[in-house]
């Protein structure tokens, strides 16, 4: 990942130092496990979790000769050790042993930041829906007026949608948090079980079935998370791109001290980080398409998938942390203008309460399609004529000659329209914390 979009404490664990890393976690664990079973001396055993280290450097220098990363990572971790006890090193185990259980490994800790991450953006929404729970806006359908809604409960089923991509987060962790050590096609000829136990064990994995490599579904789902958290991210930030119009204006994202909207236009607030985080939701989307077509290799192993995940994992991981990281500072940063979205909610002249008014017809007598026509001509009028859907009501005898002008009012109610909003919280107050 580029580091524009790359936070230090996810992409730290990307390094080839942090890969080499956790290659090197697999390897003297699987010598102590050798060691236990009476394989490997002792004494052996001791000097690999001694003296084994690594320089990457040497390590690149070392590919260059064999063309292969893992082999040229234990030539240069055994020559860290030293003979005899550097012999062990790697001992009955195929590279994707090694790889497979290490980028497991890597994946469960950057999920674990992510899940963080969740949780902590999931937080900023419910706390700001709970600011502006009674704050009255206008719902819109298909871009137009619909019906009364307020700002709050847009946000709480905001910080709904985010619960259940810590639920995915936290279903995708298990999914990925495995290890195998089964040798060149999965069926232990080489290695022991006991080795692979051991190890999954110490590293707080679980040990699989697999051919040479993990099935790469595993590794899909993780994707698929990455790809879903992006969308509802997406989502989010278009409805602000879409407040945040001028002829809308009802919230938009915080402008900072010395910040500049346009090079060219000084009055100019642009929605930056909204169109951002729509720009990024289509990348991990894409590397949804990756992992899925990683999925199919030949026979027991082929290595088509690699060179993708060199890619796509690190970035994908990366980059959805950073979404909900820079997610989390607009919620807590995002100026929300009340008066606005009042002003706006009576700018469609009333229409906003046409079903009530359809509905206190039907209850009078009228059939449902009577009282859709009788409403719909005068919402029409109020559109064309620019005036109070009320008013026109009022005026015309096919509605007075069956409401009354308090059963008309109360039609007109905002807070009988919002009286149930507070189902949506709830809701949300009734989520709870997700277990550990």
């Amino acid at each position: 990942m580029i580091p524009r979009y790359s936070l230090p404490e996810i992409s730290a664990l990307f390094t080839d130092e942090a890969r080499f890393g956790t290659w090197l976690e697999v390897e003297v664990l699987a010598v102590e496990a050798w060691a236990r079973l009476g394989v490997v001396p002792v004494e052996d055993a001791r000097a690999v979790r001694d003296r084994a280290g690594f320089d990457v450097a040497a390590i690149h220098e070392r590919e260059r000769i064999t063309d292969h990363d893992v082999a040229a990572f234990v030539d240069v971790v055994q020559e860290t050790v030293g003979p005899p006890a550097g012999a062990w090193v790697h001992y009955g185990l195929t590279s994707s042993d090694v790889v497979d259980t290490a980028l497991a490994l890597q994946m469960t800790r950057a999920i674990d930041l992510i899940a963080g991450a969740a949780a902590e953006l999931e937080n900023a929404i419910a706390k700001r829906a709970r600011e502006f729970r009674d704050t009255p806006m206008v719902g819109r359908t298909h871009g137009i007026h619909a019906e009364p809604t307020t700002f709050g409960a847009k946000l709480a089923l905001w910080a709904m949608q985010v619960r259940r991509d810590r639920e995915r987060l936290a279903r995708a962790r298990a999914t990925i948090a495995v290890g195998k050590l089964s040798g060149a096609v999965g069926t232990y000829s080489n290695v022991d079980p006991e080795v692979e136990r051991y190890v999954c064990e110490q590293l707080g994995l679980r040990p699989v079935p697999a051919t040479q490599v993990l099935p790469r579904d595993r590794h899909a789902e993780v994707m698929y998370t990455c790809a879903s958290i992006g969308a509802s991210i997406e989502t989010f930030a278009l409805e602000i791109r879409h407040l945040q119009r001028t002829e809308v204006r009802e919230a938009e994202e915080g402008f900072r001290e010395g910040q500049k909207g346009s090079s060219a236009m000084p009055h100019k607030r642009n929605p930056i980080k909204s169109e951002q985080m729509c720009g990024l939701a289509r990348v991990l989307r894409g590397t949804l398409q990756a992992a899925l077509e990683d999925v199919a290799l030949w026979h027991e192993r082929d290595i088509s998938h690699s060179s993708v995940e060199r890619i796509i994992v690190p970035d994908s991981l990366m980059l959805t942390y950073y979404v909900l990281v820079k997610w989390r500072q607009v919620i807590e940063n995002l100026q929300v203008h009340p008066d606005r979205m009042l002003r706006n909610l009576d700018a469609s002249f009333g229409l906003v309460f046409s079903q009530p008014v359809l509905l206190a017809l039907v209850e009078a007598g009228r059939t449902r399609d009577e009282a859709y026509r009788v409403v719909q001509r005068n919402a029409m009028r109020a559109w064309q004529e620019e005036r109070p859907f009320r008013e026109l009501l009022a005026a015309d005898p096919d509605v007075t000659a069956t409401l009354d002008p308090a059963r008309l009012d109360a039609c007109f109610d905002l807070k009988r329209a919002l009286a149930n909003v507070n189902r949506v919280f709830d809701a949300l107050d009734n989520m709870g914390d997700l277990p550990a």
